[in-house]
């Protein structure tokens, strides 16, 4: 940690925020730090963002998207000052109002809030997509192996890697024919932890982005589906239903063929979620993710009676265990 204090406060003798005082901000489950940074001068607050890049974390991804998303209106922070060979960025501090927070405090403005953030997805939807590389129907598949070996295979002690395999190859059909549609950029992490808000913005600049440097092209209905069946936020059923309808009624798209790619993908995203928080307790020590798991479990449940589901659902419901209390503390460390 001392050479990466020494690499940042070298990046940061660069700015006008050298010496400045540094305070930690709260991370995510990545391997990312961030610090709040004042310039000792103005007090002008930025975000320093370390993401070492022997750790998987790339922030040439993060300003790539930046720039995209910054010329396309939306509010993800300004980049500030970057050295990309060593990991880190400055960038614009867009305060502490997160979706999540600011939902605790005034629950009244749930709906506009959401409404924001899906109009949010009808201006980047309508946009030229950058040069990304494509979440195609086998790489989603796979993805989801990890809801076996981690999930499944944490609570039961036992491995079955052709089970796992089958899986995959009955659900990438699935994926081929029920969610294929021209691509848009997802940002994959698009819910009420990575979203701001800017009340003093106007129309959708309200919506500050973060944690979007892992975007790919994919379909549109993932990242509202990521919105709506938050792993970390009980969102309700009607706010759920009326976005839908929302983007359906803004973008002109056939509501029966986005409403079954928005299931489906709802089903990937929370089979990878479940085996993510398993993994993140049982390798990582972080067991506060173990308790997330009977939402994401829930909305994975609740997908199942779609019909474009049929042919995995059986799978699905006989082969992984349900998060009851006993089987939570079997994926805790």
């Amino acid at each position: 940690m001392t050479d990466r204090n020494d690499l940042a406060a070298a990046f940061l003798a660069t700015t006008a925020w050298a010496n400045g005082s540094r305070r930690d901000l709260a991370g995510d489950a990545s391997n990312r730090r961030y610090e709040r940074v004042s310039a000792p001068v103005t007090g002008l607050p930025a975000v320093l963002m370390d993401a070492p890049p022997g750790k998987a974390e790339d922030v040439a991804a993060f300003v790539h998207i930046t720039n995209h998303l910054r010329d396309v209106g939306l509010s993800a922070p300004e980049i500030l000052a970057a050295d990309i060979d060593h990991g880190f960025l400055l960038i614009e501090d867009l305060g502490d109002d997160l979706y999540a927070r600011i939902l605790l405090r005034q629950p009244a403005l749930e709906t506009p809030l959401y409404q924001a953030a899906t109009d949010v997805l009808v201006k980047l939807h309508s946009a030229a997509m950058p040069d990304l590389d494509i979440m195609s129907p086998r790489v989603m598949a796979q993805l989801d192996e990890i809801a076996f070996t981690h999930y499944r295979d944490g609570i039961l002690g036992a491995q079955d890697p052709d089970l796992a395999a089958l899986f995959v190859d009955q659900f990438e059909d699935i994926l081929h024919h029920s969610a294929k549609d021209d691509p848009v950029l997802v940002q994959r992490d698009y819910h009420a932890e990575n979203l701001l808000w800017l009340p003093d913005r106007d129309g959708i600049a309200r919506v500050g982005l973060l944690d979007y440097q892992a975007a790919l092209a994919g379909h549109r209905a993932y990242d509202l589906m990521s919105l709506l069946q938050d792993a970390r936020r009980d969102v309700p059923i009607h706010i759920e239903q009326q976005m839908i309808d929302r983007y359906i009624a803004k973008t002109g798209v056939d509501g029966t063929k986005f409403r079954t790619a928005y299931t489906v993908l709802g089903l990937q995203r929370n089979l990878r979620i479940l085996g993510v928080f398993a993994r993140l307790s049982q390798d990582y020590g972080k067991p506060q993710y173990v308790d997330l798991i009977p939402r994401v479990w829930a909305q994975m449940i609740r997908g199942l009676d779609h019909p474009a589901l049929a042919p995995v659902a059986g799978m699905i419901r006989n082969n992984l265990p349900p998060p009851t209390p006993e089987n939570l503390d079997r994926l805790r460390p």
